[in-house]
């Protein structure tokens, strides 16, 4: 069915799981724009009291009334289809949308509007962007995966013409958005229960390019995302990287102490300028050099995109600093594909830490399975390695994988059924000098926030 003109002849929105961190911000922009916002959602969060405060009324607990009124319903990707509220939207003819499609609707209101694809690096990218577009008085809308700490939260409505948000691959969801700037960080063998093949995944990304207006900012080093736009005809393709074939650059690199990456940015071989990170890791250079990419297309001058991206600290489950107690410090990090995971560990081998320890939670048994080998090559990075059992998220073990398969693979490792033992096995274990690295796509953040309990506990008595 085509919704794309249904935004002009509804004024009535009601939200399914209207508390998700990638709701959230679509309803605060659609009520921006004068819409009249309903939603429902199970479980009580602080963006479900973000909502509240906008004066949306919320409903808790899904029934079949909570839609009355409603002339559109919107639903998170985590709503089944036996959802009370979506039954009753199609038994009433009420119009339901999945998430991203309304996210293709309301990009499409904005002139430009720039998508951040890639298999690793959206979030944080994402972030950068619209944190440099802020600081130059660009005003931009923003919906980001993760929460960005100046804007105390992961979306904002500005009252420019540009939105910034992520474009997520995973079952060809970004189909469709049709951005003026798109992005592509890389491309990877991940989903691949959905892609199949690492060529099928490629070639949505070339349609995701293909549907881009105007400038498609990609990763030059990447042979993925080269082949992904490749005879792509009537838009401006650039290139960034660190070979001086790109067409941004970076070159003169070095780190300090705590790996804050230290670069110049060059432009067709002319130096622009120098950038100092306060994020680590090799892989954040790419970030910034996408990020930097996109802000000099938009007009912000490349000493205040320097400026912008030094005074960019992270966003929540990227490499995010919990505290450090007794000289053992815990960081909690979203990295759930092995390319993910070798980059944050290289990063953390390079802090200074006495000892790396990585806290891995598996997420889904199709990517455990699949990708055995490549996670077993990246966690042996850490110095000391402690698994919990694998999230199932949507599926159902028919793999036949456990943790235990994994940490088989992976010398003087161990494994634990609960995040409590997890917690209590780290405080009896580590010492001064320490890094505890808690990592998944899951909720290994409540594994990291019981250490930290227990850190308390132990140190702050």
């Amino acid at each position: 069915m085509e919704y794309n003109d249904i935004l002009s002849k509804v004024k009535k929105i009601h939200f399914i799981g209207i508390g998700g961190s990638g709701m959230c911000p679509i309803a605060e922009i659609l009520l921006h724009r004068g819409f009249e916002l309903t939603g429902s959602d199970i479980s009580e969060s602080d963006t479900l009291e973000r909502v509240r405060s906008y004066g949306i009324p919320v409903f808790m607990g899904q029934k079949a009334e909570n839609i009355n009124g409603a002339e559109l319903v919107v639903y998170s990707a985590a709503v089944k289809q036996d959802n009370p509220e979506l039954v009753a939207a199609r038994e009433q003819n009420i119009p339901a949308v999945e998430r991203s499609v309304m996210l293709g609707m309301v990009t499409r209101r904005y002139r430009n509007a720039v998508a951040v694809s890639g298999t690793h690096g959206k979030t944080t990218t994402t972030a950068m962007i619209t944190q440099i577009l802020l600081g130059a008085g660009k005003d931009p809308s923003a919906i980001i995966g993760g929460k960005l700490p100046l804007i105390k939260g992961n979306g904002r409505v500005g009252h420019s013409d540009t939105i910034v948000c992520e474009a997520c691959e995973y079952v060809d969801t970004f189909l469709q958005l049709y951005p003026s700037i798109s992005v592509i960080l890389n491309i990877d063998n991940d989903h691949l229960d959905y892609f199949g093949t690492v060529e099928n995944t490629i070639h949505s990304f070339h349609r995701f390019a293909e549907q881009t207006s105007q400038l498609i900012v990609a990763n030059g080093d990447n042979e993925n995302t080269k082949k992904a736009v490749e005879n792509i005809q009537g838009r401006e393709i650039v290139t960034y990287g660190f070979g001086h074939d790109n067409d941004y650059y970076a070159d003169e690199i070095s780190d300090s102490m705590r790996a804050r990456e230290q670069f110049s940015v060059f432009h067709h071989g002319k130096k622009l300028t120098q950038v100092a990170l306060s994020v680590p890791g090799k892989h954040n250079i790419y970030n910034a050099l996408a990020a930097f990419a996109v802000a000099d297309a938009l007009g912000v001058d490349a000493p205040m995109i320097a400026e912008h991206l030094h005074r960019f600290t992270g966003v929540h489950r990227r490499f995010e600093r919990l505290g450090e107690f007794g000289g053992v410090m815990v960081a909690d990090d979203f990295a759930h594909h092995p390319t993910e995971v070798e980059a944050t560990l290289t990063a953390a081998k390079h802090m200074g830490f006495a000892r790396v320890w990585a806290v891995f939670q598996p997420h889904t048994y199709s990517r455990t399975y699949l990708l055995l080998n490549e996670f077993a090559q990246a966690l042996q990075i850490a110095d000391r390695v402690v698994l919990s059992e694998i999230l199932a998220v949507r599926e159902t073990n028919t793999y036949n994988i456990y943790a235990k398969d994994l940490a088989a693979k992976i010398p003087g490792s161990i494994w634990f059924k609960t995040f409590d033992e997890i917690a209590g096995y780290m405080v009896e274990n580590t010492k001064d000098g320490d890094l505890i690295l808690t990592l998944g796509g899951g909720d290994v953040y409540k594994c990291a926030n019981l250490i930290v309990q227990k850190l308390q506990d132990k140190y702050e008595k």
